[in-house]
């Protein structure tokens, strides 16, 4: 098994790009999530061209890029509900870009106070 193998049929959308927004990864899942955007063809594309039309993502993505700080909310689309988890990677200890990993959640997710 490759190093990566095991991401390709992960059931969460896995988006990766560089410290200047190329997407450099995706897995299958987050390739039919972004299918009306091209999905696989969306490698080596610009993240701010992913959002276009929409200026508040564009600016987020932008602020993301420069401050290096995670972003998580969650969304629902499609009777779909999904956290989005955009985090910060690193390599050799300096800032190389974001992943972003979608997962669809129950509407109702049990919340668990350990000790």
């Amino acid at each position: 098994m490759s190093q990566h193998e095991w991401i390709k049929e992960f059931p969460a959308a896995v988006t990766v790009c560089d410290a200047e927004g190329i997407i450099i990864e995706m897995n299958d899942k987050a390739a039919k999530t972004y299918e009306k955007g091209g999905g696989y063809a969306l490698i080596g594309k610009n993240m701010h061209d992913c959002h276009a039309d929409k200026e508040t993502a564009r600016n987020k993505v932008e602020q993301m890029l420069s401050t290096h700080e995670k972003n998580v909310y969650t969304i629902e689309k499609g009777g779909v509900k999904k956290m989005i988890f955009q985090s910060p990677w690193f390599k050799d200890g300096k800032y190389a870009g974001f992943v972003e990993l979608s997962l669809e959640i129950p509407f109702e997710v049990p919340h668990f106070i350990r000790s």
